[in-house]
């Protein structure tokens, strides 16, 4: 078998798509981390749901775009990536998905402390982890702009773990932490 270890990033340098080193903290390098990261907390989700779970495909589906995803962002200008990029069907996807779970939602009108069910904190958990890799993303595309299908995905995948969480919640009759009213909803008062 072949050694984990390459010792080739023990000076502070990683290699990215095309053969490039770059220095490992990289925005380039940080975006990626970011979204392996996500796959990660995906995964202890799919872990801790039953085998036939409704949402395994929909999170199987995700890791796997997000392993694309990952490709494309390590790869720079000048590079062909081979991965097909399906990102835009997967948003369209996401938010068919958010509107049927929000069309059985509770309207709650509050912000929400994180948390809950270990499914419902652990979708949480993935909601802020997407919101980082969005925000690491945009930083990456004002120096080497990206595919925007990719930004959009992560994007909705933030929203998409909050309508999740919140629906887990309701599907377990968990009562959700309110922090305080939106600020419209006090205001009309």
């Amino acid at each position: 078998m072949k050694k984990v270890y390459t010792r080739t990033g023990d000076k502070g340098t990683t290699g990215i798509h095309g053969g490039a080193r770059v220095p490992k903290d990289d925005i380039r390098i940080e975006a990626n981390g970011c979204l392996d990261e996500l796959n990660a907390v995906i995964g202890i989700v799919r872990s801790m749901l039953p085998a036939e779970d409704n949402w395994q495909e929909l999170l199987h589906t995700i890791q796997r775009e997000l392993m694309v995803v990952m490709s494309h962002v390590a790869t720079p200008d000048g590079v062909l990536n081979p991965n097909l990029l399906s990102a835009a069907e997967l948003t369209v996807r996401c938010e068919q998905e958010m509107d049927a779970m929000t069309a059985g939602l509770k309207e709650n009108g509050y912000f929400l402390l994180p948390g809950g069910t270990p499914v419902s904190a652990q979708l949480h958990f993935a909601r802020t982890v997407a919101r980082r890799a969005e925000r690491r993303l945009w930083t990456l595309h004002r120096q080497a702009p990206l595919n925007e299908d990719i930004l959009r995905f992560v994007n909705r995948l933030s929203d998409l773990f909050f309508v999740m969480a919140r629906t887990e919640m309701q599907r377990q009759d968990w009562p959700e932490e309110k922090w305080q009213e939106f600020a419209y909803k006090r205001k009309r008062l």
